[in-house]
């Protein structure tokens, strides 16, 4: 029997199109600045990777503990709290750091939130198992 999973798939999939959106912000910053590899030493570049790289070191984790919980019967609207908060906070956080390589408000809040996020799926997985 096939598990359907909708509210993962709706944030994964905002997800998906988030992370290619930065992808893409890369490959453009790559081909007009002519590097194929690195950064080229190009700080518009190098901050681009990280946008984008951190993304791909925070969504993951997050997306599967909400796949988890999605599969082990939590509240919808539990599933829908996390991953619009990871939504709205990747966005934050890409924002954030676009507009400068040091401490802002977008850089900030939106790390706290992913992590928040995450710390809070991993939490609920945990208790949904054990009790």
């Amino acid at each position: 029997m096939i598990q359907l999973v909708p509210v993962t798939g709706i944030y994964a999939g905002l997800l998906a199109i988030l992370i290619i959106g930065l992808a893409g912000r890369v490959v453009g910053l790559r081909r007009s600045r002519r590097v194929g590899f690195g950064d080229g030493e190009d700080r518009a570049l190098a901050q681009a990777i990280r946008v984008h790289a951190n993304a791909i070191e925070n969504v993951p984790l997050a997306l599967l503990l909400l796949l988890l919980l999605e599969l082990n019967g939590a509240a919808p609207l539990l599933l829908h709290v996390l991953g619009s908060s990871l939504v709205v906070s990747r966005l934050l956080h890409a924002w954030g750091l676009t507009q400068t390589r040091g401490t802002s408000f977008g850089r900030f809040y939106g790390t706290l939130v992913s992590w928040l996020v995450t710390l809070g799926a991993a939490l609920c997985n945990i208790y949904i198992v054990l009790v």
